[in-house]
């Protein structure tokens, strides 16, 4: 079976000011569906056909570029539009704000050190917020389209926050300015779904 391309729970103006529709649209139905489709083209006829894209990249070859590349973009892009939200984002709380606050010291603390993550991933990648076994968070960086699911690759855990800093996903309305980028998007972050992934994750 085929990897489809995930529908948004929102419209593409729905986050603006701090990530703009024009930016939204080319993002979601170039960009996820370029990864869409060539990570389709790259399992056919595969071993890899049929299974979760969770799998795939788990027990990944990581000297497979086809797969590694498109299957990672699908993936990333996947978690990306689900931790955004225009509406009922939800607080940080319950179990995911007391990790947070045991790990990094308070909320604010953990807003730097991820933000610190996006801001100096040299070129294109993601910064990522990731659960261990046992619920121990950490935050991490990865280059192009890889993730920690990917064996031995950055921290490793499950990760349960992503942000795309890739230029396409801000360039247009932000231009150079990836800090500004960063800081709006903790202003579009769907809490209620980010809390959800850490407990299934822990």
């Amino acid at each position: 079976m085929a990897f489809d391309l995930p529908k948004l729970g929102y419209a593409y103006d729905a986050l603006e000011p701090n990530i703009d529709a024009r930016t939204m649209e080319i993002h979601h139905s170039k960009h996820h569906n370029g990864y869409t489709t060539k990570l389709n083209g790259a399992i056919a006829g595969t071993d890899l056909e049929g299974k979760s894209i969770e799998d795939i990249l788990t027990n990944l070859d990581l000297t497979n570029a086809g797969v590694r590349n498109n299957g990672g973009g699908f993936y990333n892009h996947s978690l990306f539009w689900t931790v955004l939200n225009p509406e009922d984002r939800g607080n940080l709380s319950g179990e995911l704000k007391k990790a947070i606050e045991a790990e990094f010291g308070s909320k604010e603390a953990f807003i730097e050190a991820f933000s610190k993550a996006a801001a100096t991933q040299f070129g294109s990648g993601w910064a990522w917020l990731c659960v261990q076994k046992g619920g121990k968070l950490e935050i991490c960086a990865t280059p192009n389209q890889d993730n920690p699911l990917m064996p031995g690759v950055a921290c490793g855990g499950t990760p349960i926050l992503g942000l795309d800093v890739w230029e396409h996903a801000y360039y247009l309305n932000y231009q150079n300015r990836r800090p500004d980028y960063i800081d709006a998007f903790f202003k579009v972050i769907n809490w209620n779904e980010v809390e959800r992934r850490f407990s299934e994750a822990k």
